[in-house]
């Protein structure tokens, strides 16, 4: 899929008429045009380029609109925004008509002056109406702001038909500057690719574009540079922001060797980084690509607003024509040109800009302010089936626990807890079972393995060691059973580590996953947000299931299960309940139920491809906090579309009764139309400000 930058377009219903147009062409295919953030994607169906002809066919329907070859990063200021050629125009023809109604008196001359400023002013309204009624494209607002000025002229009301031209391209530039100012507020969220990659080439550093960066290749990135692609840090510890990919804006250390993502921006100090990938699969690449085909995927409101817009506006244009014409014909002494001048306004008031830009607007902005949290919403319409989410349910490892063991409790009969945490540390230290691993991290010493005189590993089981002239058996009470030891009764019923000393019971080790700091406020948080009920499907065994469910507040356990009857008890909550039921998990063991849930988050999911293809959510900081930020911006932005729905429908229904009254003129018909889609654009933009950093 490629995706291209457009310059210049401000008008939704255009925008539609565009991707419309575009996928007619042989040459491409799958084409959206993702008019929030002015970007078009599509597949190309050819090898030659294919920019010029896109480009051409474009301007076809919207002249001024080009393809951006190099894209400027500066913010652009709203004087720089504004159409200044076109504002210059505006000023001469207020000037003329001015001049025209005080000043000149011959009425031809006066005539003539009116025409030359309402061609000024219109003329690239009238010209743009024309061409799409040549090609058969009607009732947009150009041929609406035409017919009605035009109508005015008729009438012998040309300053009128002037002031409602000057009116409409003044709005139109406003709503131009709000929507580039949306765009960019929304594009800056997402500016995380990196410029370039310093690379080590012998005893020189030469700069080099991200795309050219080879796996094994040296990148230097100093202070304030964001890292190109994903790699390892071969440096010593290295602080890092790394807001843009996580959300989280505590700087990060990252030690020697440890792996680092593309996008982290460097705080501290110059450090080297060795690549582990290529730019196209880096984590930036990735999250680029994902939000870039998020527009791909409209929400219920979006789809409705479009159809919608396709029927309102011949609608509104029939009601007009007829305004104009049953009235003078049923009602005595009814003016034609009273109901002609009625119906004008009619037409006026009817443009479905408003709603047209303003609906994907607001969901681009919730899907911009989302993956600022560390959160990526693969489209719009998962933004609204967010709201939904009545049931959650949660795998435990790795999501509502850190899925990393630590001992946390030692036990011994005879010998000290630091004297049988040695004998455990030395016969696991061959092991490279997490729980093994755990415990000689807990002694934290070095081991000298001159002491190890014997090591076995019992499958099932767990290790026979002699250590120091002693045999050790460390694992399960299976282990110590084989061995006819006999085990004490024990307090603890989690996970237990037994251990005997030359055939004694010595003791044991309790070695648990640690439940994340955040889980049981994010539970608790839940519930305040119309999620009715908590899951929580586990293969961990009985007793460390129900400790954590219990712990966290979770309303209903199920342990125990293989990947497989995760899916079939996940598929009984959405049958029993018939509830929108989201599923988190770790988007590797959990990846069929992710597939299958109603709405799926991921955690840590660009690590891993199969996360980002069964995931509809990612949580890219591994935060489950992120998952209550996404449901409330969610909720938020739902709020604000139905708000701008029903706001610009009063308006638009009320000024249209009022127009057909005869109680208003074009210049508030003018408002109802340019006014109301300022409004709602700005009442849009409010989403963006979920964001606190």
């Amino acid at each position: 899929m490629k995706s291209v930058k457009l310059q210049n377009l401000h008008c939704a219903n255009c925008a539609l008429k565009i991707e419309k147009k575009l996928n007619e062409l042989d040459e491409i295919s799958n084409v959206s045009l993702n008019f929030s953030a002015g970007t078009l994607s599509f597949e190309k169906n050819v090898k030659h380029d294919v920019l010029e002809k896109i480009e051409k066919e474009i301007q076809k329907i919207e002249k001024d609109v080009i393809i951006v070859r190099d894209e400027e990063k500066e913010q652009k200021t709203f004087w720089q925004l504004l159409n200044k050629k076109l504002l210059l125009i505006t000023i001469i023809s207020i000037a003329l008509t001015y001049i025209s109604y005080n000043f000149v008196e011959n009425k031809e001359f006066q005539i003539a002056l009116y025409l030359l400023a309402y061609l000024l002013v219109g003329w690239d309204v009238v010209y743009k109406a024309v061409k799409n009624l040549v090609h058969g494209k009607v009732f947009d607002e150009h041929f609406l702001m035409s017919i009605a000025t035009i109508g005015a002229f008729s009438l012998n009301d040309f300053v009128e038909g002037i002031s409602v031209m000057i009116f409409y391209q003044i709005g139109e530039m406003f709503q131009a500057v709000a929507v580039s100012n949306s765009r960019n507020s929304i594009n800056a969220l997402l500016d995380i690719k990196p410029e370039f990659a310093n690379i080590k080439v012998g005893e020189n550093i030469v700069q080099k574009a991200p795309e050219d960066v080879k796996i094994g290749d040296i990148i230097l990135v100093k202070v304030g540079e964001k890292v190109p692609v994903d790699g390892v840090l071969i440096s010593k510890n290295c602080s890092f922001d790394t807001s843009a990919i996580t959300g989280e804006f505590k700087p990060k250390t990252i030690n020697e060797n440890e792996q680092i993502l593309s996008g982290f921006i460097n705080t501290s100090n110059a450090s080297y980084v060795k690549a582990t990938s290529i730019y196209k699969d880096s984590t930036v690449a990735k999250i680029i690509e994902l939000i870039s085909n998020a527009s791909s995927t409209k929400a219920k409101a979006e789809k409705f607003i479009t159809k919608f817009a396709a029927i309102y506006t011949p609608i509104v244009v029939i009601l007009a024509v007829l305004l104009s014409v049953i009235p003078p014909l049923l009602i005595e002494n009814a003016l034609f040109t009273d109901w002609f001048e009625r119906a004008l306004i009619f037409l006026v008031i009817s443009c479905p800009c408003a709603l047209v830009v303003s609906v994907p607007l607001s969901f681009f902005s919730a899907i911009g302010a989302i993956s600022k949290r560390g959160v990526l919403v693969k489209g719009a319409n998962y933004i609204e089936k967010l709201t939904e989410i009545r049931n959650m349910v949660f795998d435990k490892t790795g999501t509502l626990t850190y899925g990393v063991f630590e001992v946390t409790n030692i036990k011994s009969k005879e010998l000290s807890k630091d004297e049988l945490l040695k004998y455990a540390a030395y016969a696991e230290s061959f092991s490279t079972h997490p729980i093994g691993k755990s415990i000689v991290k807990a002694y934290g010493k070095t081991i000298d393995s001159k002491l190890i005189t014997q090591h076995e590993e019992l499958s099932g089981f767990g290790i026979k060691a002699t250590i120091d002239d002693k045999e050790i058996l460390i694992g399960n009470k299976k282990l110590l059973a084989k061995f006819n030891v006999q085990i004490d009764e024990i307090e603890e019923k989690l996970s237990a580590v037994f251990m005997a000393i030359d055939n004694k019971f010595a003791g044991y080790i309790i070695v648990n996953d640690i439940v994340k700091t955040e889980a049981k406020e994010v539970i608790n948080e839940l519930k305040k947000l119309d999620i009715y009920k908590t899951y929580m499907l586990t293969g961990d065994k009985k007793e460390v299931a129900l400790d954590v469910g219990k712990t966290l507040g979770i309303d209903e356990i199920k342990y125990e299960l293989l990947p497989h009857e995760k899916l079939t008890n996940f598929e009984l909550i959405k049958k029993d309940t018939k509830m929108v039921t989201a599923f988190v998990g770790d988007g590797i063991n959990d990846a069929p139920t992710l597939a299958n849930a109603d709405v799926s988050f991921a955690m840590g999911g660009m690590g891993s491809d199969l996360a980002v293809k069964s995931a509809d959510i990612i949580l890219l900081n591994d935060n489950i906090q992120s998952i209550v930020d996404a449901i409330k911006i969610a909720k938020k932005t739902k709020a604000i579309v139905y708000q701008n729905i029903v706001f610009i429908m009063l308006v638009k229904v009320g000024f249209l009764f009022f127009g057909a009254e005869g109680l208003i003129n074009m210049k508030e018909a003018i408002f109802a139309d340019v006014g109301v889609a300022l409004l709602a654009i700005f009442n849009s933009m409010r989403i963006l400000k979920s964001i606190k950093q």
